[in-house]
Formats: C-alpha cells, sequence, structure tokens
C-alpha cells in the first residue's frame, strides 16, 4: 500500500501540525491556494510535491492551474476549484471526460469531501490553513493499492 498526502488552502500558513501528519506520506498533492513558496519547500522536505495554482496564487505563476499525474498505477486529476462535483464548469467536465482519472483532487471550498460520481473518486482535504468561519482544519490521505485508491480526511488544530 502507497500512501500519498494531500493538503490544499494552505494560504501561506504551514502549520507544524499538518507537517507531522504528512509525515512517512510517499507523495504530497498541494490543490492549489498555497499562499508563498515557503509552504511547498516544507511540504518537499518531507516528499515529493505535485502542486497547482489557486485563485489567490496570482504571483506563483510557475505553478500550472490542472496536472495530471500517475502515482502508484492511479491516474489523479489536480486542480483548485472544481466548482460542483455535480454540477462542475464544462472545461472542467470535458477535461475529466477526456483524461479520464480515477481520482480527481481539488480545494478551494475549504470544506473536506469524499465523493464518488461515475466511477471517479472526489477529493478534497479541507484547508489546512488559516481557520475560515467555523469549518474544520484538515489534510489528506490517499491510500493506494493495486491501480485503487481510498481517501481519508483528518482533522487537526
Amino acid at each position: 500500500m502507497s500512501l500519498v498526502g494531500v493538503i490544499s488552502d494552505t494560504h501561506g500558513l504551514m502549520d507544524p501540525e499538518a507537517l507531522r501528519l504528512l509525515a512517512g506520506v510517499e507523495r504530497i498533492l498541494h490543490a492549489g491556494d498555497v499562499g508563498r513558496m515557503e509552504v511547498l519547500r516544507a511540504l518537499e522536505a518531507i516528499a515529493p510535491v505535485h502542486a497547482v495554482r489557486g485563485n489567490v496564487d496570482t504571483t506563483l505563476t510557475e505553478l500550472p492551474p490542472a496536472l495530471l499525474v500517475t502515482l502508484f498505477e492511479v491516474r489523479v486529476m489536480i486542480l483548485h476549484d472544481l466548482g460542483d462535483v455535480v454540477a462542475q464548469p464544462s472545461d472542467v467536465r470535458e477535461a475529466i471526460q477526456r483524461e479520464r482519472p480515477q481520482v480527481v483532487v481539488f480545494g478551494h471550498t475549504h470544506q473536506p469531501l469524499v465523493a464518488e460520481r461515475d466511477g471517479v473518486l472526489y477529493f478534497n482535504p479541507g484547508s489546512a490553513g488559516p481557520r475560515r468561519f467555523r469549518l474544520p482544519r484538515s489534510v489528506g490521505y490517499l491510500h493506494i493499492a493495486e491501480g485503487r485508491a481510498r481517501a481519508e480526511v483528518k482533522l487537526f488544530g
């Protein structure tokens, strides 16, 4: 079994508790709103990182708006703003249909979500950045084995 850490919406804050929860993962996915490159450097000290640009990452132009990666035989699409699992913007829906990922990792809403639709696992790890409203702070894991992925959310703070 392979373990992939998933984080989003750090907004420039790299909480030591989030780093502790990600210790030991083999890869890390950051679904945007990174905030500062120092966040990615802290994550890279743990494992290789795949990150995308979020709506607040206006100065982090080196980050792509979306990525498609294969991790341990599982195709994973990473983007920041999915819209809604059911009512996705047409460009997102078309990219998912074209690329056929098994997992779509996203952020933006600050709300953890694990859902399956049309054979695709949709996973939002929630926000690991500053607390907003009454939403929990969290990171996530993708447990990958035999070409299949299972998502898990870990609350903290």
